[in-house]
């Protein structure tokens, strides 16, 4: 079985995790998504695909776009040292 077929969020609509802009309902959005995310059995694979995978748009492994972003660029930053 795949570790997509173990997750959580395939209970959930998918557009829970692809929230529209930045602040307010948005936000709200995010939390929720987060929260699935948190309880989910397969977090650290989802979250590891999702960087490993450049996917930077929705939220995957209880991360955002951004925070994954942030994430790659701290990595790059620490492989250069």
């Amino acid at each position: 079985m795949n570790w997509r077929e173990r997750g959580s969020c395939r209970f959930e609509d998918p557009e829970l995790f692809f929230p529209l802009g930045e602040g307010g309902l948005s936000l709200r959005q995010i939390a929720q998504a987060r929260a699935v995310c948190h309880q989910c059995p397969v977090l650290r694979e989802c979250r590891a695909f999702a960087l490993r995978n450049s996917e930077y748009d929705g939220v995957w492994g209880g991360m955002t776009a951004g925070e994954r972003r942030a994430a790659v660029r701290r990595g790059s930053q620490d492989r250069g040292r």
